[in-house]
């Protein structure tokens, strides 16, 4: 996770750790069958069990403070990883979706159910071609270095995002269709695109996409790795890499986004963050109040924390795209073969990754878009169900239908067989890949395991150099992050840090996602990413594993407790503390 071209949870690349071999895809035998939609673990949280209709919607009182709470006292905090660096633009780590809205604020906010609201801008207006996006600011916003916000400051950031020395590998991806800006007055913006882009407000409300000082960026651009200077509810006080970070509340804040319904400071005085890469100990930081609030807390310790009295488990979904089990290079045998990969997609057990992953905690996934996006649809949620007889007549129809001494599938005398590129990553479980080659195993395809540190497994991907790559998500708040995967314009390329990795190119597929972007009517992008979705379980440029969750547990006496509408993580200005009893 400390890569610049790594993506949310080291991401786009999220690689699970290499152990010794399973005899089967789960540690012990999950609740109900395995399906892929979602159901089959008892364990889940009432809030991320789905509606009839297979989407996935939270009561609109997680995204909106209920009452004014108490001013004052220190959170002490956990995480799991370091980012390394506080350039939210210059990153694509998991930590800025709720650093970022520590730090920074960004000119539009999204709701939880995807509704595009004020925040910065306190209005603005779209030309009829879609191209064209005026932007009516406030004028009342201040940097922590005293920079006032205001047009210029706008322009400045979009410049920065996409400057060549910033690489950016997301707030670059994500703007790639501006052109130009210009500042009609102190406080009035106009952004130009080459073409329409539906996603545009979408991708402005991430937190990747912050606005940080214009002195920063004009004086300093290094600096803000270490030392941001944002507008954002809290001030970075210092920073030791690896271990972990103090931050002050803002003195004067007062332009929250008004979606949220906190009004002027944030609540609590500092936040200590600790970075904590031990799962137990941030259990058990938790459980003894050594610590307040644990942002990755341990699924192996979920029943736990649920049955102490004291402490809260909250299990959120993250809008954008699934975890992914396995990435295809489409280009490499056997992967051209679009009858392999739904083979491998088909001897996968998902609801057996979803047990040893998150203990059933994590939803099992069979398609390719995460059930609380807008405009996700549950048209193909089953179309790469487990199943172990439709995966051998797969195959069999591919041609392998030899099989040598080991029991392995054969065709013209060569073993079908494939290397899964993975690296050591405490995100995912140890025992991720090896279930997974154990599943395919039993269909009698010979995949290998190539455990490599993860600046080699970087270097691979981008270069192609690979048969399959483990593990991976990669987040966003809207479906055009289905462009971002699986676009053939997304192909990493000398000029392009793409997250398309696998190559993979259907042109059904680019003309869906294209128009779908360029779509300025929500009936038919609505429609239009329903057929895509629909594509990609028939193509299967990946296969999904489960929705991407992030666990937050925190002891009782933490109140106030929002999620912020595009990446479903705690909103630090709405929390604070009440005294705990003796």
């Amino acid at each position: 996770m400390l890569l610049r071209q790594a993506r949310h949870c080291l991401a786009p690349l999220c690689l699970p750790l290499l152990m010794l071999a399973l005899p089967g895809c789960s540690p012990a035998t999950p609740p109900g069958s395995s399906s892929g939609n979602a159901s089959a673990s008892s364990a889940l949280a009432d809030e991320t069990r789905l509606g009839e209709d297979g989407v996935l919607r939270y009561p609109a009182s997680d995204f909106v403070e209920q009452q004014p709470g108490r001013r004052g006292g220190t959170l002490r905090v956990s995480a799991a990883t370091d980012a390394g660096s506080f350039d939210i633009h210059g990153l694509s780590h998991g930590n800025m979706q709720w650093m970022g809205r520590i730090l920074f604020d960004c000119l539009v906010y999204q709701t939880g159910d995807g509704t595009l609201t004020p925040w910065l801008a306190k209005s603005w207006d779209i030309s009829p071609d879609g191209k064209t996006y005026t932007f009516h600011l406030r004028d009342d916003v201040t940097f922590s270095d005293g920079e006032r916000f205001n047009a210029e400051t706008v322009r400045l950031n979009l410049e920065h995002m996409r400057d060549p020395a910033t690489r950016s590998p997301l707030a670059a991806a994500y703007i790639a269709p501006y052109l130009s800006g210009r500042v009609v007055d102190d406080y009035t913006f106009e952004a130009t695109l080459r073409e329409p882009y539906a996603p545009f407000l979408d991708v402005l409300s991430q937190a990747w996409l912050g606005m940080i000082s214009p002195r920063q960026i004009r004086e300093a651009p290094r600096s803000i790795a270490s030392r941001p200077i944002g507008s954002g509810p809290f001030v970075l006080d210092s920073y030791v890499r690896d271990q972990g970070a103090s931050f002050v509340r803002r003195a004067g804040y007062q332009w929250a986004p008004p979606a949220i319904a906190h009004q002027g400071e944030a609540y609590l005085e500092r936040i200590e963050l600790s970075y904590v890469p031990e799962a137990m100990i941030r259990y058990t930081s938790l459980e003894s109040a050594r610590s307040d609030l644990a942002l990755d807390a341990p699924p192996q310790n979920a029943a736990a924390i649920r049955s102490n009295p004291q402490l809260v488990l909250r299990s959120r979904i993250r809008k954008g795209n699934p975890s992914r089990s396995m990435t295809f290079n489409v280009q490499r045998v056997p992967f051209d073969d679009v009858r392999v990969r739904q083979a491998v997609a088909r001897a996968i057990d998902r609801d057996g990754l979803a047990w040893i992953s998150g203990f059933g905690e994590f939803l099992a996934k069979g398609d390719l878009l995460a059930v609380n996006t807008r405009d996700y649809d549950p048209v193909a949620r089953h179309a790469l169900d487990y199943d172990v007889a439709l995966a051998n007549r797969l195959l069999d129809e591919a041609g392998w239908t030899g099989r040598d001494a080991q029991g392995y599938r054969t065709r013209a005398g060569q073993r079908l067989s494939a290397t899964m590129l993975t690296y050591d990553n405490p995100a995912f479980p140890a025992n991720v890949s090896v279930a997974v080659q154990a599943d395919l195993k039993q269909v009698g395809f010979d995949l290998q395991i190539e455990l490599l540190p993860v600046t080699r497994v970087s270097e691979r991907r981008y270069a192609g150099q690979f048969d399959a790559i483990g593990g991976g998500y990669w987040h966003t708040n809207t479906p055009d992050g289905l462009f971002i995967l699986y676009h053939s314009q997304a192909i990493p390329s000398a000029r392009l840090i793409g997250q398309n990795v696998g190559h993979f190119s259907d042109p059904l597929l680019d003309q869906l996602l294209g128009d779908a972007r360029r779509s300025t009517d929500p009936a038919q992008r609505r429609e239009l990413y329903r057929q895509a979705q629909q594509r990609l379980g028939e193509t299967v440029p990946a296969v999904p594993s489960v929705e991407s969750q992030m666990l937050v547990a925190y002891r009782k006496s933490v109140k106030g407790v929002l999620f912020d509408g595009s990446h479903n993580v705690p909103l630090f200005t709405s929390l604070w503390l009440e005294p705990e009893s003796p």
